[in-house]
């Protein structure tokens, strides 16, 4: 595992700012293909139950979202970070600080990684650097 500094992280974010805007674009896609095809809805709206081909195109639909989803989360943490949240675009960054392992913690729409907090905490109990 190679290990991050404040700086190593910053140069990241113009390169992953617009992978994690990706990835909510993909979410919101699979969201909004998953509730156009929920039974439930579509009754309340008083829409016709559709034909077996169109609940298979949907749900290819689906399918295809989420692999390309997964496949963003992959392409953003090749690059040595962990997605984290993917409703607050949080990512962490493995640090040291003090020769002990921390994440270095990033929040989309931060201009720089100005947080950090232990491997055993939460955005919640980030601090700042």
């Amino acid at each position: 595992m190679s290990f991050f500094s404040p700086e190593k992280a910053d140069d990241l974010i113009p390169v992953l700012t617009p992978l994690v805007e990706r990835l909510w674009q993909l979410r919101r896609q699979l969201a909004i293909t998953l509730l156009e095809e929920d039974p439930l809805l579509r009754r309340g709206r008083g829409a016709q139950r559709a034909p077996a081909t169109e609940h298979r195109a949907a749900g290819e639909r689906a399918a295809s979202l989420h692999a390309e989803l997964i496949r963003m989360i992959g392409r953003i943490e090749a690059y040595g970070c962990v997605v984290k949240d993917l409703d607050l675009g949080l990512l962490d960054f493995p640090a040291l600080r003090g020769g002990r392992p921390v994440f270095l913690c990033w929040k989309a729409g931060e201009a720089a990684v100005t947080h950090w907090h232990g491997t055993d905490e939460t955005f919640a109990e980030r601090k700042l650097l």
